[in-house]
């Protein structure tokens, strides 16, 4: 679209916050005749509106259901649910529904540069990781790049601000891929499938089926996970451009078009010259910080996709070199008393879990939140054997005890009866009471954390200063 096609349009961009706001400026900035709609009606909505206000956006708060007059496109935020009122009208009246990704991706090229292409990554867990760990390999190949999109980072700014890239790694969520019917990326990976969002998305069948229009288009590679058929199976459903490869990445030694492990080795048979007898190593294990299984995984993706844009080897060895972690995932707070402390508070389902209870053993757990919707027989199942106690914490935390009763019975169990943040402090009094040298407590809930914290970066940092406060005690 021209910037002649935004002169007068009416839009009704639905929601505030991270994405309703800047959106709702590009448009305005554009010339569309924008306004915003909102549920919410409170100190901090009003503000915002203010904002939008003073530049002459109209901003009706408190009324997020009736479809605006004349309205000729709906921009949503991703936290709107497809079934709200407002997208059941727009489909009545014709109207079409774009989310923030696809304003973005129609807005490429606006400024009349070429647009860059897009590096793709979506996932039940490890979505963040991924793409960071893609942007630092692909800054290491020299190239100018961001991380952007569901991570945090605007992909309206990316398109449209003065910084001109040559790539861009992006995340996305189900959300927003619901949302996005005309993105094409050159090269798009899905790491795992597991139950999330239902809510949302109203079945396995649906989220899946969002997840999987990443692949919608692929120009170059189609990346999955060779252990989980079912992102596989996607690749397969894709209608992709002609000449685009499915590309597999796995743990174990891999066959060909595949990355794997080899002795220690990342190595790539999908991009060399002879993948019936040729490898090409890429980096270490060691050079994957941290050298857990399910981050290792990452790491094969996102090499997968550097690759695929053409990427040397060396950049992938110096990109993860240089990689650091967000805070939060699978991270090292301190050794007390022989005991190591990890905190992995994004562990926020049961798939984040169960990767992270797999990369200790043994463990005193700590788990608990806001379940979700989540059953948890078969990660107690999993994770028995490795557990030494389990520290429950949280509103949902009697669904994880009745699920250890069931399958690890002898194992012992303390439940916190208190959902206040100080709670944190006592879960790790008693893990430390429960463990013994040699041994990892592992603070990865499996559940939301909005029942004691506001998110999940203030129940980390929570653990974190509960097990500063008993180191200091122990020196």
């Amino acid at each position: 679209m021209s910037n002649q096609d935004w002169q007068g349009k009416r839009v009704t961009v639905a929601g505030l916050g991270v994405s309703g706001i800047p959106a709702a400026k590009v448009l305005h900035g554009l010339g569309a005749v924008v306004t915003v709609v909102n549920d919410g009606d409170d100190e901090r909505s009003r503000a915002q509106a203010a904002e939008l206000e003073a530049q002459g956006i109209t901003v009706r708060l408190g009324d997020g259901a009736t479809l605006p007059e004349s309205t000729e496109l709906i921009v949503t935020t991703p936290g709107w649910k497809p079934d709200k009122p407002l997208f059941t009208a727009a489909a009545e009246a014709g109207v079409p529904v774009w989310g923030d990704v696809e304003l973005a991706w129609r807005l490429r090229g606006l400024d009349g540069r070429e647009p860059a292409p897009w590096l793709a990554v979506t996932g039940t867990n490890g979505k963040t990781t991924t793409v960071r760990m893609l942007a630092s390999i692909l800054e290491a190949a020299g190239l100018r790049t961001a991380a952007v999109g569901n991570i945090g980072v605007s992909l309206l700014d990316a398109v449209l601000g003065d910084e001109k890239y040559d790539v861009l790694a992006v995340e996305l969520s189900s959300y927003q891929l619901h949302w996005a019917p005309s993105l094409r990326a050159h090269s798009a990976a899905v790491l795992n499938l597991a139950p999330d969002h239902l809510d949302w998305h109203g079945s396995m069948e649906a989220y899946v089926a969002d997840k999987g229009r990443i692949y919608e288009g692929n120009r170059v590679a189609c990346v999955y996970n060779v252990a989980e058929k079912a992102t596989e199976d996607l690749v397969r459903e894709a209608d992709v451009e002609e000449g685009c490869r499915a590309i597999g990445f796995t743990l174990a030694a891999p066959g060909p078009s595949q990355l794997g492990v080899v002795d220690g080795i990342l190595v790539d048979r999908a991009f060399v010259a002879n993948r019936q007898k040729q490898a090409q190593e890429l980096a270490e294990v060691t050079d994957v910080n941290p050298p857990a299984p399910h981050n290792i995984a990452n790491a094969l993706a996102a090499a997968a996709l550097a690759r695929a844009f053409g990427v040397e080897p060396a950049a992938v060895r110096d990109g993860l070199r240089a990689f650091r972690p967000d805070p939060h995932r699978i991270e090292h707070v301190a050794d007390v008393a022989g005991v190591a402390y990890i905190d992995d508070s994004k562990a926020t389902n049961t798939h984040a879990a169960e990767a992270s209870l797999a990369a200790y053993d043994p463990i005193v757990w700590i788990a608990g939140g806001l379940a979700k919707g989540a059953t948890f027989d078969e990660l107690v199942t999993g994770a028995a054997g490795r557990l030494r106690g389990v520290v429950l914490i949280g509103h949902d935390r009697a669904l994880i005890r009745e699920a250890l009763a069931r399958h690890a019975p002898e194992v012992p169990v303390v439940d916190l009866d208190r959902t206040d943040t100080g709670a944190m402090s006592e879960a790790v009094r008693e893990a430390a009471r429960l463990a013994r040298p040699g041994d990892t407590v592992l603070m990865a809930p499996a559940c939301a954390s909005m029942d004691m914290f506001v998110n999940y970066n203030k129940r980390g940092e929570a653990f974190a200063a509960a097990v500063r406060a008993l180191a200091a005690e122990s020196d």
